[in-house]
């Protein structure tokens, strides 16, 4: 505000000039603009790195899959949708899409179902609770190339640790990397060993926020510790399983590590096996644009793996929303 320092003829203090209609008026449309533009100002930085590192490969990628794209030759043709259409058609593209899919459901539903058990059995009082919490978060720390060679070995038809165990019960050894439903049991088994601890912690922060009311006024009513379990955690839990379950399927659908290193034993390792009896998406997409040069179609199997991880986000959102009754 200005001041009026001229003295006053009476001797009176000199005193302060109230603002302007004009300045008030510029002071609440700064303040109004402050309150709605702060926000978006704040989470800026995020949108901004995704145009650049996100949102502008992706629309490359688009233009790259309407071409005979290669690197090594050089070659640029637009074909248009050519190399979609081809791959509507493309019998290796669908084996790779049913051994992702397959792999995402027996590496999924049972590692989140484990993760919520053991979030349930970490959030009672018991002694070492924390250090159990950490070790949970254990399997994160390691290279997952360091796991995927581990179980590799574990899971080796000769001379590995579970055919051991499994012949001492009087059993046949299993070719778990030349079967195909055993060699999805072998990568799902790497896949909830590394990440059923990360979704349990996550579990566990949720239903430490549940209040505690609730299970007394339960317990009161005779409710036992598993009906108040499935009655008043599961319900209460719901956002958060719809997130876990959301992000395992990007994750799931993206596999590439574990089946890669699985079948580090074959002449190239893309392949997932003689009969590609494990290769996935990411890995026939990988083998058709790096290694026989054929980038555009590359891109189309990229961009066909993007709109099926969203269809199978939105059925899994619409599906555990359904079955739990929210609107």
């Amino acid at each position: 505000m200005a001041l009026d320092l001229h003295p006053a003829r009476d001797g009176a203090p000199p005193t302060a000039k109230p603002p302007s209609p004009k300045g008030r008026g510029a002071r609440r449309r700064l303040a109004r603009l402050d309150l709605k533009a702060a926000p978006y100002l704040f989470i800026s930085p995020f949108y901004l790195v995704f145009l650049i590192f996100g949102g502008f490969p992706l629309v490359y990628t688009l233009w790259v899959s309407l071409h005979t794209w290669g690197l090594s030759s050089g070659e640029r043709t637009f074909t248009g949708w050519d190399n979609y259409s081809y791959l509507l058609g493309d019998g290796e593209f669908w084996h790779a899409v049913v051994n992702t899919i397959g792999i995402f459901a027996v590496s999924t539903v049972p590692q989140l179902l484990l993760a919520l058990m053991v979030a349930g059995a970490l959030d009672r009082k018991m002694r070492g609770a924390t250090l159990m919490r950490i070790g949970m978060v254990a399997p994160l720390i390691t290279s997952t190339a360091a796991v995927a060679i581990v179980f590799t070995q574990l899971f080796d038809k000769d001379f590995g640790f579970v055919n051991w165990a499994i012949g001492g019960l009087g059993f046949d050894h299993i070719a778990w990397q030349e079967s195909r439903g055993w060699s999805w049991v072998a990568i799902s088994t790497m896949v909830d060993w590394r990440w059923t601890g990360y979704n349990a912690l996550i579990y566990l922060a949720a239903m430490q926020a549940i209040p505690r009311d609730l299970y007394e006024a339960a317990a009161i009513d005779g409710a036992s510790r598993l009906r108040q379990f499935w009655q008043i955690t599961v319900p209460l839990l719901r956002p958060t399983i719809i997130f876990t379950i959301i992000v395992s399927t990007i994750g799931g659908l993206q596999l590439f590590t574990e089946p890669v290193l699985f079948g580090s034993g074959s002449a190239n390792r893309m392949d997932g096996g003689a009969l590609h009896q494990f290769q996935t998406i990411t890995m026939y997409m990988y083998d058709n644009a790096f290694t026989d040069d054929r980038y555009g179609y590359g891109a189309a199997v990229a961009w066909a793996l993007f709109l099926l991880i969203i269809v199978f986000s939105l059925v899994n959102f619409a599906f555990v929303r359904r079955t739990g009754g929210t609107k």
